[in-house]
């Protein structure tokens, strides 16, 4: 029985459920693990974890944070995460404008990629563009694949450039109602004759997406901060997680103050 002391709420053991849980020692995982963000100070925060092995952004996660000077933001991150890889997207539609912002921001640093989507709003396939990226030397994030078409559409493109990345944005084709496990699977067999393209797991929805893209051997994938911080979850006892989501109703139904 749990007894109330104001807002706060003991086990009989003494234990305060608001404690913060013991950690376990993070999963021994191949998949590596980049952060997907632009809020500054949480990038930092990761780039202190040894368990992130590199970062994403876009335009959209730049503009919920609050950024307004672009280059700015860029050239900040990477000065102070000078020693993995940070991909960072063109903002334009018009190929011609891309190959020339890819230029650019492939000069703030040798750790960066530029992300490239796999066909511009019009549905336009970026195929000559990444070709001559590749051509020139500039590393490139493929970006807003869907499917094991543009999968092997872009990995040709790429064949025999420099080392580069192709983002699947697994999370979309899960909210579809489609399993993204098999297809992610295939892709990681159509990647297999470029060893210079590595696969990315883009958007996860949830921590077991993590597991998933070790299990099938993707090299890659990004995950949110929010995702990071469940890490210290695997493994953990289910009945006492059980009990633990007891207590939390319990104890906000105490602090609510409510009465039937």
């Amino acid at each position: 029985m749990s007894i109330v002391y104001g807002a706060r709420v003991q086990t009989q053991s003494g234990r305060d459920p608001l404690d913060k849980p013991e950690k376990r020692n993070p999963p021994r995982l191949n998949v590596k693990i980049y952060a997907d963000g632009a809020d500054r100070p949480t990038m930092l925060e990761m780039h202190a974890n040894p368990l992130i092995a590199g970062f994403t952004t876009n335009p959209t996660l730049m503009r919920k944070s609050g950024v307004s000077d672009y280059k700015a933001f860029a050239r900040d991150i990477l000065q102070r995460i000078p020693d993995r890889p940070v991909s960072f997207e063109v903002c334009a539609d018009d190929f011609e404008e891309m190959e020339r912002q890819a230029a650019e921001i492939a000069s703030w640093g040798d750790n960066v990629l530029v992300k490239i989507p796999i066909t511009n709003t019009h549905g336009k396939f970026s195929g000559e563009l990444l070709k001559r990226l590749a051509r020139s030397g500039v590393r490139v994030n493929v970006t807003a694949l869907l499917t094991l078409q543009q999968v092997r559409e872009a990995s040709e493109c790429l064949a025999g450039g420099p080392s580069a990345t192709i983002s699947i944005f697994a999370g979309r084709i899960a909210d579809t109602g489609r399993d993204p496990v098999p297809l992610m699977a295939a892709a990681v067999e159509l990647l297999r004759p470029y060893p210079n393209l590595e696969l990315i797991w883009a958007s996860p929805r949830e921590l077991l997406n993590i597991f998933q893209a070790d299990a099938i051997g993707c090299h890659i994938i990004t995950v949110t901060s929010d995702i990071l911080k469940k890490l210290e979850l695997v493994g953990k006892d289910l009945d006492e997680y059980s009990r633990e989501t007891v207590e939390m109703f319990y104890r906000d139904a105490c602090k609510a103050g409510y009465q039937l």
